[in-house]
């Protein structure tokens, strides 16, 4: 039977619609497509002192990527301060346990992939955000995460708030996000 579209815009001839197979499989999905996007939102905060890093809970993420030719970008803000005039907090991505945004080896210098470094107890750091496009290579779970460490001098690191967080309106609290989007290769 033919369809036609009568002078009032609908539909005759039609008895029913297809309920299944109207979804283009990911395997059939155009190279850059978007296939999947996870994310979390931390919105409370965390302290450490440690010079090693740490995972900052609550930064953390996986996602299983349906083809081991997909891309992984990452999207993150992350925002914090330290303790002023105490020293450096810095900050570093990892795909599982691999360290994959960070600055390139040159002596001693620490490599990270941003830090804060704020002059004043009541007002945060620049954020640390960005982007990475990361090639896992894989069909499995992949946890991608943030970890922070007070890389120079001694004090605390902070996120989500600032080194003073007096209970006052004019301190903020701050929210970071960390957020993985599967590209079609």
């Amino acid at each position: 039977m033919a369809i036609t579209i009568n002078g009032s815009g609908s539909l005759g001839g039609v008895t029913s619609l297809p309920t299944t197979g109207l979804q283009l499989a990911d395997s059939n999905m155009p190279a850059g497509s978007v296939l999947q996007v996870v994310t979390t939102e931390k919105t409370d905060t965390f302290t450490t002192t440690s010079s090693s890093y740490v995972d900052v809970t609550g930064l953390s993420v996986s996602i299983t990527p349906t083809s081991s030719s997909s891309k992984i970008l990452v999207l993150f803000q992350i925002n914090g301060s330290q303790n002023v005039g105490a020293g450096r907090a810095s900050l570093k991505l990892l795909r599982d346990s691999t360290v994959i945004d960070a600055g390139a080896a040159a002596g001693s210098r620490t490599q990270a992939l941003g830090g804060f470094s704020s002059s004043d107890t009541s007002i945060p750091s620049a954020p640390g955000s960005g982007n990475y496009l990361d090639s896992p290579s894989t069909t499995s779970s992949t946890t991608y995460k943030i970890q922070i460490a007070m890389t120079a001098g001694s004090g605390s690191a902070y996120i989500n708030q600032t080194v003073q967080d007096s209970d006052v309106a004019n301190q903020i609290r701050m929210a970071s996000q960390l957020t993985l989007m599967e590209i079609a290769g």
